[in-house]
């Protein structure tokens, strides 16, 4: 949607309005008040602006939204309106705008990238439309590897290298990660690392890295599924003689780079380095302070991440790489931009007929963000006019409303980086006053405290509010009460003649309504006998006493506390009516006891102390924190010490560790005490550093293991003479607020730094590499000056220095600093455009000159859009596009762009105050490229040997579709792909009769559009001639069978072959051998074919058995194993004895003898020679994952679900799905319960089935899988 300017009155006439705004009215909480009253409607539940789905579910798009009356739903998909009536696979939930589109299903189910789009709902009543966020549904993908020739890599010793990865571009991105063949982690240091694309750097390799299996993984969380690339081979020559060397950094290039990162996001800067010895990283930002809580170093230092960025994050970064030998540094320019957000969201307005009120709607970013205003969904330029609105910039003003006037606005807050939409409706009520607070409602407060009589109202326009006492008393006035907004009455002090009948009454124009509450008045409750402290010995007894005074209405409850909590759950405490009672007193019994009476209204509690003592002995040692010193002495006055000495205080039986020395600056600060220093216990005197200008006192404190002692009395005063300062400002800074001045600003000194009276600061200034003199004025009581008339963008020395009455402090350093930017002069010249290919453009430039910038340079900016389609297609909606370039780029490339298109663009400098003018508008034209696939491709009219093919052209042509190819083969009874069939069909037909086919036969069709370029993506599909009526074929029946165990001590893997219609609800039986007991029922997991039974016993006989349910008897014949026997304390070693080793022998040449017999059977049975089966096998790197168990389908058509053959193997490109059972293949870091060994390698059983794609299909280079010829891991 395309928001619209918003409208400006004048200004005189917005001053006149704003001065008639009364207060908007509120609508009190209260669930039967909001059931009846009329409201527009508000969307309360939305999705996400960005929503990515997942192909294999339903699409859910949410909109949820309340009013009254309930709010209808509408859709609009792309800008136009989505009638979901005409598609049988979307739904709306009921009493709900919520869609639920049909992925799943089988009969009515569809493709997630159909539905890919831009979707907006819309929630009306009679009162106003409220319109959700654009929300961009799109599917997720996970692509598969590039094919890529891979040549083994050699490296000297000590040198550098780098391993690509290049993963496929998925959506969302791939998480990247390397393992080795046997899915062990590959190990990662300072001098090993993956880099944020992926890549796997050596800083220098050792000969300990040679290894031919470096493999890529790229997990895509969304599908939950990985994907792999083929291995990577490292050779390292060894070279004793290695020299080392200075670092250089490998990543990024040269010296500076820049980047742009968005508020709020997290900032992540790279950067990796060769040499011997490995060099190693650190991060620093030029003039500032990495953010000490926001700052994280990870990958070894390489990667500087800083989360939840502002604008005062922009800057530069330096990292640094250094070894023994040097060290070599990189500059990243970052800088920040912002996304809208909100300084202040519109929120509703209740009005009255004939009041006023406003909507105001502000937001920030960078750069600024624009306001636009709709009303009910419509821009409001172009929505019915209303003659009581008028549109100021952010400000919608309502002046003397009607009830027509109620609607909900839109505000949105747009700029390059995103949007912010809000909804805000105006409701306009006339209600009659209504009094929500109960009739005749008591309330009970205690005398002398404040009374609270609630009035809680609702009425439009706002009803006014009177209170009355009695029946036919007069208004309440004066100040002994306090009337609230809400209709509260206080009655700040309640005597006992304030008790009596109060009536609350609202009115406005539209009616008048009372009503009656009751106040009565309490007596305080009182501890007139409070407990007293008390002294007992040990297993004495002792008593307190809590005797309480209170309102004879009133109920009161006694609780009994001791340090603050409950009583010991001990039966030597007892609680009497008016005392506690302590029988046979113990030491631990000591403490504070609190008496507690409450009451309904009130309560009040008294303490006491008990204190448990020995039965008289010896005098007990008492330990006590020490007394405070004494006799404070000041001598050998100095001008900036003084040499300060006391007596100590009795130590009380613990000595004195240190005396802790405070002082007072009774000019300044009196009566506050500061930390000055602290010296060693054994010490009674010190000499103490002075500042000048201030009139000092000195007590000191004592402290020993108990605590401190109380503070001394104040030493003498002792005022220091003043002085010239002895530090000058820092922090300081030239810049400039506008063109023509600089802002001069600096960090004001400390008050102790003042060093005497009538502290200055003399800011002083003059153009660099100019002939003028300093110019120099004198301030105080600020910290910065303002300099006018100065030069755009000129560089100014700056100094401040402090002075006071006594002269001035030392010559300051002086800094760098300019004043103000203005918007660069010129355009970029001699722009060029030279056409790479259909998607890519390189765009050159030549510089501006740093004269006619005016400013920073901070780089160029490329503005392009798609003028129109050479292929005749409509260009719906024409985007501006923008890309930036650093400064020292003269050239940039410009990707993405669409085949067999028109452009336009123009480049612009930009500086720190914004864009320069636009070169000329430069044109340019994109070649043709390969077409998209065709829109669709049906299959109708099946016969005994014909079908008919109808087919859409492709959504995205790319330029001129000259023809189509169809492709087809037939599918037997085993799922095995026969010869494929050609035919090239000109571009103007859209349908085709297939004749000459078998009948009762499935086939499989792949088309594809052509453009002189080529063929571009394919689409697939399958259909089934009919049967011949005289010849009908024998139905599948579905069977199990070869169930096989492979058992250890605790646990057997077991598995089997299926045969049948896909059947996902399989379970495995199984119990100890020739037991009467009824065998346990394991549910597996989807439709793998392999299951781990665990918790066996060691050394017993099972049988196991697998079957389906919901069909009857179709379960496998039994099957028996034996677990393993238990480990004995003493075991011998099997694989020594010679029986065991003349087994081992006879049973490998059987195993010879067999695999030699299949292989002569298969080549002489097979249906077609082995080079064309081959041949039929499509490249394993394109097949989709299937979805519940980690298996290759057959057919290239992610959506087909066959059962599993005999012999099949996991593909090469190791695509794995994550289970959900513990014998399942784990994905690589977080998000998966997997199982490891304690060495990180898998456990688990793995089966896989290859899919067959037309014989054309491009071969691939497989690597070996540890996993294929593997049927369980013991």
């Amino acid at each position: 949607m395309e928001w619209s300017s918003s409208i400006s009155e004048s200004r005189l006439s917005l001053v006149l309005i704003f001065c008639q705004i009364i207060t908007a009215l509120d609508v009190p909480l209260d669930p039967k008040l909001l059931e009846e009253l009329p409201q527009p409607p508000t969307i309360t539940q939305q999705s996400p602006k960005d929503y990515i789905v997942d192909p294999r579910e339903n699409i859910v798009i949410q909109c949820e939204a309340k009013g009254k009356p309930p709010p209808s739903f509408s859709w609009t998909r792309n800008g136009t309106h989505f009638d979901i009536d005409k598609d049988v696979r979307v739904r709306m939930k009921p009493h709900s705008g919520t869609l639920i589109i049909n992925i799943i299903n089988d009969e009515n189910g569809g493709k997630a990238e159909t539905y890919e789009g831009v979707y907006q709902c819309t929630a009306r009543n009679e009162l106003g439309a409220a319109i959700s966020n654009n929300i961009v549904i799109r599917s997720s993908r996970s692509p598969l590897w590039t094919k890529e020739k891979l040549v083994p890599k050699t490296v000297v010793e000590g040198q550098y290298a780098i391993l690509p990865c290049r993963p496929p571009i998925g959506l969302p991105p791939p998480i990247i990660f390397w393992m080795d063949n046997s899915f062990q982690k590959l190990p990662q240091n300072n001098r090993v690392s993956q880099s944020l694309n992926g890549d796997l750097y050596f800083s220098n390799v050792k000969p300990e890295d040679s290894r031919d299996d470096y493999i890529c993984y790229a997990r895509f969380n969304h599908t939950q599924t990985i994907q792999q690339k083929q291995p990577i081979s490292l050779k390292v020559e060894p070279d004793r003689l290695s020299p080392e060397r200075r670092p250089t950094l490998l990543l990024p290039t040269g010296s500076t780079s820049s980047k742009t990162e968005l508020r709020g996001n997290t900032l992540l800067l790279e950067c990796i380095a060769e040499g011997l010895p490995t060099p190693l990283i650190r991060w620093i930002k030029e003039g500032g302070e990495l953010p000490a809580n926001r700052t994280f170093l990870d990958n070894f230092h390489k990667t500087l991440k800083i989360i939840d960025i502002s604008e005062a994050d922009s800057g530069k970064y330096k990292c640094i790489a250094s070894n023994l030998l040097g060290s070599a540094h990189h500059v990243i320019t970052v800088t920040v931009k912002a996304a809208p957000y909100w300084i202040r969201e519109p929120t509703n307005l209740v009005l009255s007929p004939g009041e006023s009120g406003s909507l105001i709607c502000r937001a920030n970013g960078k750069p600024k963000p624009s306001i636009s205003w709709l009303s009910n969904g419509v821009p409001i330029a172009i929505a019915p006019e209303d003659p009581s609105r008028n549109v100021d910039g952010d400000t919608v003003i309502f002046t003397d409303v009607q009830e027509r006037s109620s609607a909900v606005y839109q505000c949105n807050a747009s700029n390059e980086y995103g949007y912010l939409l809000a909804n805000a409706f105006v409701n306009v009520l006339a209600e009659p006053p209504r009094i929500l607070t109960p009739h005749n409602e008591l309330y009970q407060v205690i005398a002398n405290k404040p009374a609270l009589l609630d009035c809680a109202f609702f009425g439009s326009p706002v009803p006014e509010i009177e209170w009355f006492k009695g029946v036919k008393g007069s208004i309440l006035q004066g100040n002994q009460y306090v009337f609230h907004k809400n209709g509260t009455l206080e009655i700040p002090v309640a005597q006992k003649d304030s008790a009596g009948t109060y009536t609350c009454v609202a009115r406005n124009k539209l009616g008048k309504v009372q009503n009656e509450v009751q106040l009565e008045i309490k007596e305080p409750t009182m501890i007139i006998k409070q407990p007293e402290y008390k002294v007992v010995q040990r297993t004495g007894q002792v008593s307190f006493e809590c005797t309480i005074k209170h309102d004879a209405t009133l109920v009161p409850t006694v609780t009994w506390l001791k340090d603050g909590a409950e009583l010991p759950n001990d039966e030597r405490f007892i609680v009497g009516k008016h005392n506690l009672t302590i029988m046979n007193v113990t030491d631990k019994d000591g403490g504070a006891y609190t008496c507690i009476a409450n009451t309904t209204l009130d309560s009040v509690s008294a303490s006491a102390v008990l204190t448990v003592v020995a039965p008289p002995t010896a005098p007990p040692v008492v330990y006590d924190r020490p007394d405070p010193p004494f006799d404070l002495e000041l001598t050998d006055h100095q001008e900036r010490t003084v040499q300060l000495t006391w007596i100590p205080g009795n130590d009380n039986n613990s000595p004195i560790t240190k005396f802790v020395i405070e002082y007072e600056d009774a000019m300044r600060e009196p009566g506050i005490w500061n930390y000055l220093t602290e010296i060693s216990g054994i010490l009674t005197t010190v000499q103490l550093k002075l500042s000048p200008y201030v009139n000092y006192s000195f007590r000191v404190i004592a402290v020993n293991d108990i605590g401190n002692s109380q503070p001394s009395e104040a030493s003498e005063q002792y005022f220091t003479k003043a002085a010239k300062p002895d530090d000058n400002p820092t922090g300081v800074q030239g810049i400039g607020s506008e063109p023509d001045n600089l802002v001069i600003m600096w960090e004001p000194l400390k008050h102790f730094q003042f060093n005497g009276p009538g502290l200055q600061y003399k800011v002083s200034w003059r153009q660099k590499d100019g002939d003028d003199d300093w110019t120099s004025v004198t301030v105080a009581n600020v910290s910065k000056y303002i300099v006018s008339g100065t030069p755009t963008f000129a560089p100014y020395e700056i100094k401040v220095q402090a002075l006071n009455d006594l002269g001035p402090a030392p010559e300051p350093t002086t800094t760098i600093g300019h004043s103000g930017e203005d918007l660069p002069m010129v355009a970029p010249g001699n722009l060029k455009v030279q056409v790479v290919n259909s998607t890519l453009a390189k765009v050159q430039w030549d510089p501006v000159l740093l004269k006619y910038v005016r400013g920073h340079l901070q780089g160029y900016k490329i503005y392009y859009m798609k003028v129109e389609s050479l292929s005749g297609r409509i260009n719906q909606h024409v985007e501006k596009k923008a890309l930036s370039f650093p400064g020292n780029k003269t050239h940039g490339m410009l990707p993405g762009l669409e085949p067999y298109s028109t452009y336009k663009l123009n480049v612009r400098v930009v500086n720190g105050k914004g864009e320069g003018p636009a070169t000329p508008d430069e044109t340019f034209k994109t070649p043709e490229g390969v077409p998209s696939a065709p829109s669709f491709l049906k299959i109708t009219n099946p016969n005994l040997d014909s079908l008919t093919l109808e087919w859409g052209p492709p959504s995205h042509p790319n330029g001129v579709v000259v023809g189509y190819i169809l492709k087809f083969q037939p599918i037997n009874n085993t799922h095995e792909l026969g010869r494929l069939e050609e035919i090239s069909i000109p571009a103007n037909e859209t349908s085709l009769i297939l004749s000459n086919l078998n009948y009762s036969t499935r086939y499989k069709f792949y088309f594809y559009a052509q453009t002189s370029v080529g063929a571009g993506s394919q689409i697939t599909e399958e259909a089934v001639t009919i049967m011949d009526e005289g010849k009908m074929v024998p139905p599948v029946y579905p069977g199990i069978k070869n169930v096989t165990a492979a058992a250890a001590e605790t646990y057997a893997n077991i598995s089997w072959e299926y045969e049948g219609p896909v059947h996902e609800n399989i379970y495995v039986e199984y119990g100890v051998a020739g037991s009467k007991e009824d065998l346990k029922k394991e549910n597996v997991n989807g439709s793998r074919n392999f299951f781990m039974l665990k918790g066996l016993t060691p050394g017993t006989s099972y049988k196991v058995r697998v079957g389906a349910e919901g069909l009857s008897g179709f379960r496998s014949s039994d099957a028996v194993f034996e677990t393993g026997p238990a480990k004995a304390s003493r075991q011998v070693d099997i694989a020594t004895q010679g029986w065991f080793i003349g087994l081992m022998c006879a049973v490998a040449l059987l195993i010879l003898i067999l695999l030699i017999v299949c292989f002569i059977r298969r080549n002489k049975g097979g249906k077609y020679p082995v080079k064309e089966k081959e041949d039929a096998h499509g490249d394993p790197e394109i097949q989709p994952m299937k979805e519940d168990d980690g298996t290759l389908g057959e057919y290239s058509d992610a959506d087909d679900h066959k059962p599993l053959k005999k012999g099949s193997r996991t593909p090469s490109d190791r695509t794995v799905k994550k289970e959900d059972s513990d014998d399942s293949l784990v994905d690589y870091g977080e998000g998966v319960n997997g199982q490891f060994n304690e060495d990180g390698s898998f456990i688990g059983q793995y089966s896989g089935k290859k899919e067959k794609e037309p014989a054309e299909g491009n071969e691939s280079s497989e690597a070996p899988s540890p996993v294929n010829a593997m049927n369980s891991f013991v």
